[in-house]
């Protein structure tokens, strides 16, 4: 047998793989197909419609595939041939292993190398030996289910390397949340404006087309926009008067506190928490805080994050302030339109205002206080 060189167990699945046989010559196909049987293959397919292979192996994905260039398809389509399907199951393949061995009684230099080049893996002459087309059969299936096993371990790898991610990153989201929670029972703000605002965030970054990835990475990282008020003293965080002068230079501190709080780290969801704290109190025009700059030189998440902190604050009930009624929260947000926030940001809120609306009606303030 000329699988005895190989292990009972590779010899079994080598027996099993899926191959397709291919000629316009239902004379060639036959003693091929019964040399094969003989040898114990049990999975043979095998077609004399030469313009049938690239359908065939897209619906079976075979691990090896026979083919006779030297013929065109008796069935009468113009043009096909041995070579033009060699030339469409290289091009459907997308540069992955293909499992082609070329019969042809064509066996000058020329015709190898072309069909080698066009991804053949090897080339038998006609006529052959039986036993030489036996061990080029059985070299190649253990190329290409080698290749199989590889393709299925990378992945397994990568789904593995997925769960693990995602496992990483649902500890960051409860790290985040823990300490949103611990920003907001220090303000007089809600577990409602903290979901309302990052909610409005995701919606505003799906639409501003900064993908999926990016949207639900800035719906956990700006819950953390306000952290930093843990840093801010009670008689100013909590004060219902006015602040002076000096204690609102203090309460400016509270994006540095948050960025010094969240830290520095690789994470892409820390880093997007600490840009937002940072510089999501900056303006447009520059004479926000607290680094005062201006226009695109702010973070995309930090424009996005104070327009959508701005409404939610406007439109929200607290101890020191009564809601604004939604047409005068829009007029405001128009009229700051190119001084604090970017003009093409107020566009794109106003488009999406209904949706904003919904957000706001789903979580409400008496629902959310202690959360």
């Amino acid at each position: 047998m000329c699988g005895s060189r190989v292990t009972s167990s590779a010899l079994s699945d080598i027996y099993s793989a899926k191959i397709l046989i291919v000629s316009g010559d239902p004379f060639n196909v036959l003693p091929l197909h019964e040399t094969m049987e003989k040898e114990g293959y049990n999975n043979l397919f095998s077609t004399n419609e030469i313009f049938q292979a690239l359908p065939l192996n897209r619906k079976n994905r075979f691990d090896l595939i026979l083919l006779d260039i030297d013929m065109s398809d008796i069935s009468g389509v113009s043009g096909v041939s041995g070579i033009n399907v060699l030339q469409r199951l290289q091009k459907d393949a997308k540069g992955s292993f293909l499992p082609v061995i070329v019969l042809s009684v064509h066996a000058d230099p020329k015709t190898r190398k072309k069909t080698l080049e066009m991804g053949a893996k090897d080339f038998i002459a006609k006529p052959y030996e039986n036993w030489e087309v036996l061990l080029r059969i059985q070299n190649i299936l253990q190329a290409s289910l080698y290749h199989k096993q590889q393709v299925s371990r990378k992945a397994l790898l990568e789904s593995e390397i997925r769960k693990r991610t995602k496992e990483i990153l649902s500890t960051q989201f409860e790290i985040v949340q823990r300490l949103a929670v611990a920003g907001e029972l220090r303000d007089n703000e809600t577990g409602a404006h903290v979901k309302r605002m990052s909610h409005i965030c995701s919606l505003l970054s799906l639409r501003r087309g900064l993908g999926q990835e990016f949207s639900e990475l800035i719906l956990y990282a700006s819950a953390m926009h306000d952290v930093g008020k843990i840093g801010v003293p009670d008689s100013i965080l909590l004060k219902s008067k006015k602040l002076t002068p000096e204690e609102w230079l203090i309460m400016q501190q509270h994006p540095k506190i948050g960025a010094r709080i969240i830290g520095e780290h690789d994470s892409p969801l820390i880093s997007l928490a600490r840009e937002i704290a940072l510089y999501h109190h900056e303006k447009w025009d520059g004479s926000g805080y607290p680094h005062g700059i201006s226009g695109n030189k702010i973070p995309i998440s930090a424009r996005i994050a104070a327009i959508s902190d701005v409404f939610d604050a406007l439109t929200s009930d607290r101890p020191y302030k009564q809601a604004w009624p939604l047409e005068k929260v829009i007029e405001a947000i128009q009229k700051e339109s190119g001084q604090h926030f970017e003009p093409i940001m107020v566009e794109l809120f106003l488009e999406n205002l209904p949706e904003i609306i919904k957000i706001k009606d789903r979580y409400l303030d008496h629902e959310f206080y202690f959360s």
